[in-house]
């Protein structure tokens, strides 16, 4: 299960229709170990695309270096989707390599007729996907 604030949810939605048309993506990072997201880090995509995501490599290192350095890791890698449901492609899912992370999907697109946007987490280990409950809180 992912437990997240309302504050993270919100900044999340928020970069994802920010950016629409084009696919939003970036990382929330918490202390090592904790499983614990925190920090709120939006990226550039760089294939500036409606229907992919990648991150700038140079902006990836500088992203990990600043996150060993104050002893944190991914513990969110978000990206959206404009046009689709919250649910990861097979492009996702082969570059999904954080085994200890949640990945979490927001569309942008009304899908399923519940509104503007999907709010939804996943594991991906070994090319499995496997959804997981969200519990949004207020704090911590």
């Amino acid at each position: 299960m992912l437990t997240i604030t309302q504050a993270l949810v919100d900044q999340i939605v928020a970069h994802a229709r920010k950016d629409h048309p084009d696919e939003a993506c970036g990382v929330v990072a918490g202390p090592a170990g904790s499983d614990r997201p925190e920090r709120f880090i939006p990226m550039l995509n760089a294939a500036m695309s409606p229907t992919f995501y990648e991150f700038d490599s140079g902006d990836l290192l500088k992203l990990y270096r600043d996150m060993d350095d104050r002893d944190e890791e991914p513990v969110i890698v978000y990206h959206s989707h404009t046009a689709t449901e919250a649910y990861p492609s097979r492009t996702d899912i082969s570059y999904a390599n954080e085994p200890g992370a949640h990945y979490v999907l927001v569309s942008t697109a009304d899908t399923d007729g519940l509104g503007d946007f999907q709010f939804r987490s996943f594991r991906i280990l070994e090319g499995e996907v496997t959804e997981e409950e969200v519990k949004i809180v207020e704090s911590y």
